[in-house]
Formats: structure tokens, sequence, C-alpha cells
């Protein structure tokens, strides 16, 4: 991609409405931008991003068995009705009635939803176990959005649901989907907390949260610097250890329930046993924060200059900046170095603009890219070129003829 052609409209001062690290940056690097509060457009680099997060996600979920669906976003309130939601949850639904009159909204999460589905769908124990999952966009009125993707009224989910014959079965795969999370979280770079949690509006016997600790996050910790214990209680010391408890924020980034029949029971999804008698299904929920993952992976990925992207999550893996374009050699070898990487399968982007040098390396570094290859005029009639890593900022020369085989190795590394 030559970056004279590409959207990714930059910002050098910090926007006033920027509450956060991870928004600031995500407005000055041009990933997305604001419609209303609460509610963002995912720039060219933004969607980028928010891929690769939905192809890690996706690569382990279909690792531990869940098979992918899409859920409608339009839901029926009668289903709600039926749950016992409707009232729990009347303050941040976006509801409407449609021109045939019935009442409606907009999908805050769909564990009514799929229960329906598979109500209608599973009726024997042969059909069982099953495990479902989704990306989808959740919708909720809330009352102060903040922090940019952290607290919004759009948002990016996955939402998975194991189906299973008795509570044994649900335990398996309950462990089965939070080892799958540690697996997701790690590829993402977010070192997360895992806590036990209330079940709250989502109901069930236990849940778990995956936290990642940050200063713009809305939730406040209790965390063990001794054994590592952690919790969303206010205790003084911990029940492990005796030692002192210290407070941080975080955020929230998954959360996983074990829902027993709380659903399947009021919505009906039942199945045949051997012996041929009706029980209700045992169920397990799973959740991510995709839009909100992007947002914590900046918020413990970046330094003073700008966002540090790590491998796998990178909108580009290089960026090749030519100091000076109109220098003919320059222009050369950046192309031909463009033109390997490319054919060799590397997202690059370059940075053909007639620009001084000072303003590539401050939108190198605000960008965030990885690694990139740096071409001036003095390191060319040395024929070598600079590498130089976005982490730590060390530069290497490189001759011309093994850039490409150099950073091949890099991104295998």
């Amino acid at each position: 991609m030559l970056l004279s052609k590409y959207f990714i409209p930059t910002i050098k001062e910090v926007p006033q409405e920027a509450e956060s690290i991870a928004h600031q940056l995500m407005l000055r690097a041009g990933l997305v931008r604001m419609l209303v509060a609460g509610v963002y457009s995912y720039l060219p680099s933004g969607l980028r991003v928010l891929n690769n997060i939905q192809a890690i996600i996706r690569q382990e979920m279909n690792a531990a068995g869940a098979q992918e669906l899409l859920l409608p976003c339009l839901q029926p309130q009668e289903l709600w009705d039926r749950s016992g939601r409707n009232t729990q949850m009347e303050e941040i639904m976006v509801r409407f009635t449609d021109r045939r009159g019935r009442k409606m909204c907009l999908g805050p999460t769909h564990e009514e939803v799929i229960t329906d589905l598979v109500s209608h769908q599973v009726n024997s124990y042969k059909q069982l176990p099953l495990i479902l999952y989704q990306i989808q966009t959740k919708f909720r009125d809330e009352i102060r959005p903040r922090f940019g993707l952290v607290r919004s009224c759009e948002f990016i989910m996955k939402d998975a649901y194991s189906f299973d014959l008795d509570e044994n079965g649900m335990e398996l795969n309950y462990k089965l989907m939070y080892d799958a999370y540690v697996a997701i979280f790690k590829r993402l770079s977010l070192n997360c907390v895992i806590i036990e949690a209330d079940t709250g509006v989502m109901g069930g016997s236990g849940s778990h949260e995956f936290m990642v600790l940050a200063e713009s996050g809305e939730d406040t910790v209790s965390l063990c610097g001794t054994c590592g214990y952690a919790t969303t209680l206010k205790i003084a010391l911990c029940p492990q250890c005796g030692a002192h408890m210290h407070e941080k924020k975080a955020i929230e980034i998954g959360h996983i329930f074990k829902l027993g029949t709380k659903y399947s029971h009021t919505l009906s999804a039942l199945f045949t046993d051997e012996k041929g008698a009706r029980k209700p299904i045992v169920m397990g929920c799973y959740g991510i924060g995709v839009s909100r993952a992007l947002a914590a992976i900046i918020e413990t990925n970046h330094d003073a200059d700008g966002i540090i992207w790590p491998s796998g999550i990178t909108p580009f893996d290089v960026a090749i900046l030519p100091l000076n374009i109109t220098h003919t050699e320059s222009k050369k070898v950046a192309f031909d170095i463009y033109r390997q990487l490319s054919t060799s399968g590397v997202n690059v982007l370059l940075d053909d603009r007639d620009e001084r040098s000072g303003v590539k390396f401050k939108d190198a570094d605000l960008i965030g890219i990885p690694v990139r290859i740096i071409i001036g005029t003095k390191t060319l009639s040395q024929n070598t070129v600079e590498l130089q890593k976005r982490h730590d900022k060390s530069i290497c020369a490189i001759p011309i003829e093994g850039v490409a085989h150099a950073i091949l190795k890099f991104l295998r590394e």
C-alpha cells in the first residue's frame, strides 16, 4: 500500500474529546472517527487491526471445536419477556416498534436468540454437546459512553454458547473455553488477570472475568503482589497469604459464565435423553469484547511517540521510509523492496510522500508498524539500508540485496 493513496488521516495534536491514551492514539493514528458519542467508524487501518484480532479469535475458537454462525441484530422483545430480562436490561436496550406493530430491540446480547434457535433445532441427546459462536455487533444505550471503544453504544463482541447434557459436560466445555481464552489473549499480547466474578444479569452458578490492568479501566481490581490473587472485592489483606492488596484500574475484555438451565428452562430448550425423558439443556456462555480488545492492546502497547503494535495484530508488517522520494536511486530501491516483500505475502506500507524526513518518522512512530526500512542517500552510497524495530528503536544496517530475506526472517521469529 502506498501511503500517498492510503486513507489514514493522522492528527498531530491530542484531540480534546479523547479521555484515555488508547482513545487519543486511535484518533491520532487514523484508526477510528466518532460519528456521535459512543458510535465510531473504523477507518482502513482500524479495520485491518480489527480483522486481525477476529482472525486470532476464530482460529482458537475453531481449534476448540466451536462452530461459527451469525445471529440477527434485530430481536423480538417477546423473547426477553419470556426470559425475564426485559425489565432487568430495559435501561440500556434500544427498543422500537416496527411497521407491523411488533415490539423489537437491537440486540445488546444474544442468549435469548441462540437459546430460541437451539430449542427448535436440537431435541436429542445425540446432538449434544455443541458449541456455537458468532462475532457480531451489539447495541446498548449507554448513559455515559467513555474512553472511546472501551464503553460505547455500538460495539463488536465474540459470543459463544455451549450446550450440554448435564453439569459435568458443561464444566468440561467451560474449561475448554477458559483455556481458549488464555490462548487468545496471549496471542493478542494482553496480560490478563483472571478473576472469579459475580454473574449479574446473565445469571448462572459462576463466572470468570478476564481483566487487563490499564489506567483507563472502569473496573477496580484488588491485586496481591505476593501471590497474584486478584478480586473485584475491596479487601485489605489477601485471604491466601495475608499480604496487602493493591487496587488497580482494569478493562474487562472477556467474561465467561456457567448458565446452567436458566435460559433453556424458560425458553424451552429441551432434549430427550437415552431413557426418553425430556430435560433442559445445560448451557454456558463466553464473551470477548473484540472492539474493546483493540483499545486494550493500544492501552498496554504504546510509548510517548505512538502505538507499538504486536506482530500478528499490526495493520502492516513493514513500513518503508525513503527519506527523499525525489532522489532517483532512493525511489527505485524503495519500490524494488516494496515489490519483493509484497510478492512474498508481507503487508507493506510505503511512505512515498514528498515530505520531510521528520514528518515521516513521526507518522511512522505514531502508526506503530513493528519494523521499518529506512532508505537514505548516505546509506545507499554504502549499498545498505537501515532496519529499525519500533519497540526499542534499535537500528542495524543491511545490504540492499539481503533486505527481503532479513525481513522475512525477522517476521518468522
